[in-house]
């Protein structure tokens, strides 16, 4: 926090006024906003990116940002500074993290501060800091939520998990296995193999030459998997919905692939679409996951892959690259 010319209380905040690639993020001083009422304010310290940040960045997400001066970013760590008026769950010191229950073009969190609705506020696990507690909410609650909560997910079924190599996808490897459940990782070259391998995946499908279905049968003894997990959609939806078997349940998180989602002819089967944001939405729900996630990190089944740490705010256009280039597994933390 630093106080302007004018003698206003001001702090630097990632903004963009224009619509595309990493170069339009900008790193600027905002007033220092404070908590209304039902509202935290918290000094952030490391910030966890997310694949819906890039396609928000490029007008690519399901809402629009409105432009001059949107704020981005849905996941944090960090300290409180203070609280509104009625707020009882948080009070200054607490470690928390946030949670995607807010329009984050408004609320954005990449900044040195930022101001949420108390309902988008978790503490953080016992002894996580700052990098580990950014990139866990988001991926594990959805993983968790997704495949558990939403796919009924059991001990002995077979999970085929799309875009493995992501943040999610490999929160969804640690949660398969928690579950004690047969995680099959599907990603789109051989490069990224042998790293998913280590991270716990069962088998590892290369999309770009390997035949998803017969590859998924094979590895079932000709059944088929209980359960998808899919960020694609697109055409190739259909496809993950023929590796199941009959009565199975896919479920549709993302939609890296823009084209409309094709539906597998494989009956009866149940598709659910899958939102994080709705779901922490919920009381309920964040308990739910906070708990889920915090014994998992205590006893070591959870453990975020973070693919590359950027100190400081300036870094957050090389973080964005990084994550458009698609190179990486795990997760991307900038530090504050």
């Amino acid at each position: 926090m630093t106080t302007s010319s004018a003698g206003k209380a001001v702090t630097k905040a990632v903004l963009f006024h224009e619509l595309g690639g990493p170069e339009v993020l900008k790193v600027e001083e905002v007033p220092l906003a404070q908590p209304g009422p039902g509202e935290v304010l918290f000094r952030v310290e490391a910030i966890g990116l997310n694949r819906a940040e890039a396609l928000f960045r490029a007008g690519a997400y399901y809402y629009q940002p409105t432009l001059p001066g949107s704020r981005l970013g849905y996941e944090a760590a960090g300290v409180v500074e203070a609280v509104g008026e009625g707020v009882t769950g948080f009070s200054p010191g607490d470690a928390v993290m946030s949670v995607p229950a807010f329009d984050f073009g408004v609320h954005g969190v990449y900044g040195e501060r930022a101001v949420l609705p108390e309902e988008a506020l978790v503490r953080r696990p016992e002894g996580a800091d700052a990098v580990t507690s950014a990139a866990m909410w988001l991926t594990y609650s959805t993983a968790y939520g997704g495949m558990v909560e939403t796919g009924g997910l059991a001990p002995g079924d077979h999970v085929v998990i799309t875009a493995a190599s992501s943040g999610v996808g490999t929160a969804a490897i640690q949660t398969a296995l928690r579950i004690g459940a047969i995680p099959i990782a599907v990603t789109r070259g051989e490069a990224k193999r042998e790293r998913l391998l280590e991270l716990g995946a069962a088998h590892v499908i290369s999309a770009g030459s390997e035949d998803l279905v017969k590859e998924v049968k094979r590895i079932t003894g000709g059944r088929g998997a209980e359960l998808a997990f899919d960020a694609v959609g697109g055409p190739g939806f259909a496809a993950v919905g023929d590796a199941l078997v009959p009565g199975g349940t896919a479920v549709i998180y993302g939609t890296l692939d823009r084209r409309p989602v094709q539906l597998s002819m494989n009956w009866p089967l149940s598709v659910h679409g899958y939102s994080n944001g709705a779901h922490s939405r919920d009381a309920a729900y964040r308990r739910r996951s906070a708990a889920f996630i915090g014994s998992g990190l205590a006893s070591s089944a959870l453990a975020p892959v973070i693919a590359e740490t950027f100190d400081g705010l300036d870094r957050i256009t090389d973080a964005h690259r990084l994550m458009d280039s698609s190179t990486f597994t795990g997760k991307i933390v900038v530090t504050v």
